[in-house]
């Protein structure tokens, strides 16, 4: 080997391990930034392309077991793309000026792409804007925060939540026998997804009059937190001396107010929500117990976070753009058929785990620490 080769092969071999060390800081702004990849003799992704990048996750609110996994997922997907030179997560705490202050905050300090989880939908557009105005690729998902791809932002990556709607709906029909009172329970105010949930439902159940909702329509707002979901059940049953059905769009914390009923001397009613480990533990504990509820979840969807990713920086790094930026929609458990799974019970995931999640059990256990 020439002197010049040898240089060559030990220059290549400084960047390799450049490429694999990593650091983790937290900023008083609440945000953790890490920084590293792997070695450039990876197995690459295609949507990863040769530009190097910063890349951020702003998220609305991360203090739930499925922001949790999900952010994970984000992470994970992240971590297989060497040119994403520097990672930095963002939790606006459920805080709608936070949540746009950390937007321009990844904006001012350089960060060359930005995907956003939207709580507060259109109040954040126009941070999303200014983003994507400013040269950043700005790649929202799955909450619409309203404006327009290409003029607003890169893309919008969503999933089609009027269908979870439509596979509540037609479940919903089966277990009532076409009769019965349902109580639905929805995130944020004015969120897209909650209400194209209760749209999909509304276009099945029109043609079944005996099903109605009672207390607030579209939903009744939780929050998407635990604390609140508890204080919503308990009052919906003191107000309502029938609920047949409850359906909901985080089932974890439902489950974790299950104790609500008991107060109450009240039976838990059907339920169609999104999966969930706990609710599914809790489902097979009532069983054995003799106290069986019906129970019907979709996907909890935690991977749809790596497609945003995908997206942000096949943009970003010149990689190939995935085609279809909506993720699918899915049903998972079914306690009446059994399809396309039985409710499952997984006792080596924590409880409040997804079964559902592509992270592996000991990744989604960490995460959840």
């Amino acid at each position: 080997m020439s002197p010049q080769s040898l240089r060559r092969s030990l220059l290549a071999g400084l960047a390799s391990l450049a490429l694999v060390t990593t650091a983790c800081t937290v900023d008083d702004g609440g945000s953790t930034s890490a920084e590293g990849g792997k070695p450039a003799n990876a197995n690459v992704p295609a949507w990863c392309g040769s530009k190097q990048i910063t890349l951020g996750l702003a998220d609305g609110f991360g203090d739930n077991n499925w922001r949790k996994v999900t952010t994970a997922e984000a992470k994970a997907e992240v971590a297989k793309c060497p040119n994403v030179t520097s990672f930095t997560y963002t939790d606006g705490q459920g805080n709608t000026q936070k949540a746009i202050s950390d937007i321009q905050g990844l904006v001012a300090k350089g960060t060359q792409a930005i995907v956003v989880f939207p709580d507060a939908g259109q109040a954040v557009l126009p941070a999303l804007r200014s983003a994507y105005k400013a040269g950043v690729v700005t790649v929202p998902y799955r909450v619409n925060p309203g404006g327009t791809p290409g003029q607003d932002y890169d893309a919008f990556v969503s999933t089609n939540f009027e269908q979870a709607g439509v596979l509540w709906g037609q479940w919903l029909v089966k277990a009532l026998n076409g009769k019965g009172k349902v109580l639905n329970l929805g995130g944020p105010a004015a969120n897209s997804q909650s209400l194209d949930e209760y749209k999909g439902m509304q276009s099945v159940l029109k043609d079944h009059p005996g099903i109605q909702f009672v207390g607030t329509t579209p939903y009744e707002v939780t929050n998407w937190d635990a604390a609140q979901t508890q204080r919503v059940i308990t009052a919906a049953l003191a107000k309502n001396p029938e609920i047949d059905a409850i359906t909901t769009d985080f089932g974890a914390a439902l489950a974790s107010s299950f104790s609500a009923f008991t107060s109450a001397g009240r039976k838990i009613p059907a339920i169609a929500t999104e999966d969930a480990n706990q609710l599914a533990c809790n489902w097979q504990q009532q069983k054995d117990g003799g106290n069986p509820f019906q129970l019907f979840t979709v996907s909890s969807q935690n991977a749809m976070s790596r497609l945003a990713i995908d997206v942000a920086v096949a943009k970003a790094t010149g990689g190939v753009v995935p085609k279809d930026l909506v993720y699918p929609q899915s049903a998972f458990e079914d306690s009446i058929s059994g399809q396309p799974h039985p409710v499952t019970c997984d006792k080596e995931l924590p409880s409040d785990a997804f079964v559902s999640s592509s992270l592996s059990k000991a990744d989604q256990t960490a995460a959840l620490k």
